[in-house]
């Protein structure tokens, strides 16, 4: 049997601190702190992407990548020294490839980008564009922590290839509703 919760809350983060999931105490606002915090945000976004019904194709991706970002907050909210004796599942490269293949397959059906384009489209696409923003800032925030820190290898590199895919997610979605890019318009002075 796995994590059982008997109880939500604690009392014990009352002073701005909280614990790792191997057990050290940290203050709220540090780095690793900021950075799971993050990515649960990012799986929050996504989730609500998902409450406004995208292609099938498009919700059993992003529900898969819910999964994976779990994966990835314990893997941050544990210490690598800690994570071969909690036994914890951990980012891999075979998610990044995943994450690739997938972009190389989306983009063989959509337009070539001719310029910048403005988020919107679908509130599953503008939701999608909300969670690529929300991705990178996790992304620097893993970047500062891994000045700090040791991190699992695959952490920074699925992070970096997730903002990418959101965003070929967001286009395909538009796709798949049979909505164009809008694009920048730059001003002409």
């Amino acid at each position: 049997m796995g994590l059982r919760i008997t109880k939500v809350y604690t009392k014990k983060g009352d002073k701005g601190t909280t614990r790792l999931g191997g057990g050290q105490e940290v203050a709220k606002d540090s780095t690793r702190i900021l950075a799971y915090g993050t990515v649960d945000e990012l799986n929050s976004v996504i989730g609500i992407a998902i409450s406004f019904e995208p292609s099938v194709d498009v919700r059993t991706t992003l529900t898969n990548i819910q999964h994976e970002l779990f994966t990835l907050g314990g893997d941050l909210c544990v210490l690598e020294k800690d994570k071969k004796k909690w036994q914890m599942q951990q980012i891999k490269s075979a998610h990044v490839d995943a994450l690739e293949e997938l972009m190389d397959r989306l983009n063989e059906e959509l337009k070539p980008l001719e310029d910048f384009i403005l988020p919107g489209g679908t509130k599953v696409s503008a939701f999608l564009h909300q969670a690529r923003c929300v991705c990178r800032r996790a992304e620097s925030l893993v970047v500062k922590l891994s000045k700090e820190e040791e991190l699992g290898e695959s952490v920074l590199k699925y992070l970096n290839r997730l903002s990418d895919t959101l965003f070929v997610l967001a286009r395909y979605e538009n796709f798949k509703n049979g909505l164009d890019d809008v694009y920048w318009q730059k001003e002409s002075m």
